[in-house]
């Protein structure tokens, strides 16, 4: 292996380092469980939310992340991989601070919020970009699978290693420990992470040179705007439901809750892989069809079937949900690289990532509201299965527009 492979495959492992660590939003439904059991016992000295507000945190921190990639993207393709991810590094780790020693509602909606929020836009906008620009461009939705792939196994170690620390050590020590080996491992892995010297066209796009990706401005191409309704849809409506099909798992298998939430998690980071490996193979466009008519299925199934009280139905279906769900976290940035290319890549996918927050933000937001009027939550399935298709038809028009950037 020459010194350039080696090089390419160090900054690989250090992406995916980086990934791990910054996918801590999955450290929110542990948190919401020990800020829950607070408020139930009612301690002078605990937490005193109102029960309506428990998620608000979790909520702020997703469109603060989505929204703080447009801003961070520009940083990243301006100074840079590593000074973007210690910027985010920072963040997250005064975010960790500020919660730690508070039970404030107020001072959390800061905290995980705001800072952490704002930590984690910066850390991704960084990670996946740098990873790319070692690889040639055959290779772009397998090697952007692996990074993001890094996130969605996050919650593989994060769950037991916060059951264990708070535990022993209490919530608040858990939240100031976690946060300064969560800086530590950050310092280190953005350490080994810098873009390459030079970038050939290959590597640059598929479809454009490096003169024409210049002049793109992508808000005035009716693709960016197909891109995102679709992207919307299709990681909005995942998000509408995976959170509570893993609650159910959790709840259905009792003691051996962290086996059904493993097994979600590896589902989820392989659906990032398998479609990143496929979409290099017969191209984004049919890779996210045939995901998006997956989800369509197993949507519909899930509404049919709700309530029917098996735990191994309920396990394939949040599994492959969130199979599923991955393909979006992947094959999007591919899209983005192919057609605009990597010059402004951080900046052109944080403007098209705002539907992932939005999208998440929104319908969730909608599937508790259906709750509340009709008690039940079988309908989110309904209408995450009506969502896809419209997606799905979607994905037809956005043909059309990949093959006029060739």
């Amino acid at each position: 292996m020459n010194q350039s492979n080696s090089k390419k495959y160090i900054i690989l492992i250090a992406g995916i380092v980086l990934a791990l660590a910054f996918g801590i939003l999955y450290t929110w439904s542990i948190l919401k469980g020990e800020i829950e059991s607070s408020i139930n016992l009612n301690l002078s000295e605990g937490f005193h939310w109102d029960i309506s507000t428990l998620n608000d945190p979790y909520s702020l921190s997703l469109l603060v992340f989505s929204f703080t990639m447009i801003i961070s993207g520009r940083i990243q393709d301006r100074l840079g991989p590593r000074i973007t991810t210690y910027i985010g590094g920072v963040f997250v780790f005064i975010g960790f601070l500020i919660i730690a020693f508070s039970k404030s509602y107020l001072i959390w909606l800061l905290g995980y919020g705001v800072f952490i929020g704002v930590g984690i836009g910066f850390g991704y906008a960084a990670i996946t970009p740098v990873v790319i620009k070692w690889f040639p461009a055959q290779k772009t939705g397998l090697v952007t699978g692996l990074v993001v792939a890094g996130f969605g196994l996050s919650s593989v170690y994060i769950a037991p290693l916060y059951n264990y620390l708070i535990k022993n050590f209490g919530l608040t020590n858990t939240i100031y420990y976690y946060g300064i080996g969560f800086f530590v491992v950050v310092l280190i892995a953005a350490s080994f992470i810098k873009n390459p010297a030079s970038i050939s066209i290959d590597n640059i796009s598929d479809f454009k040179s490096a003169e024409e990706e210049n002049r793109i401005n992508v808000l005035k191409t009716s693709a960016f705007y197909k891109l995102w309704i679709t992207y919307f849809i299709g990681a909005g409506s995942g998000l509408m439901v995976i959170g509570f099909i893993t609650e159910m798992v959790k709840k259905d298998l009792g003691a051996q809750a962290f086996l059904g939430v493993a097994i979600i998690a590896i589902g989820n980071s392989l659906g990032r892989i398998v479609s990143g490996y496929f979409s290099d193979k017969i191209g984004r466009i049919k890779t996210l069809l045939i995901f998006y008519l997956f989800q369509t299925l197993l949507m519909f199934l899930a509404y049919f079937t709700f309530g029917v009280n098996n735990v191994i139905l309920i396990v394939f279906l949040a599994t492959f949900l969130g199979f599923n769900y991955g393909s979006n976290l992947t094959v999007f940035p591919a899209i983005t690289k192919d057609l605009w290319g990597m010059k402004k890549f951080g900046a052109n996918y944080g403007l098209l990532y705002t539907s992932w927050g939005i999208g998440g933000f929104v319908l969730s937001r909608v599937s508790q509201m259906i709750k509340a009027s009709t008690g039940t939550l079988e309908y989110s399935f309904l209408l995450g299965g009506i969502l896809m298709i419209l997606g799905s038809i979607l994905l037809f028009y956005l043909k059309k527009d990949l093959k006029q950037f060739r």
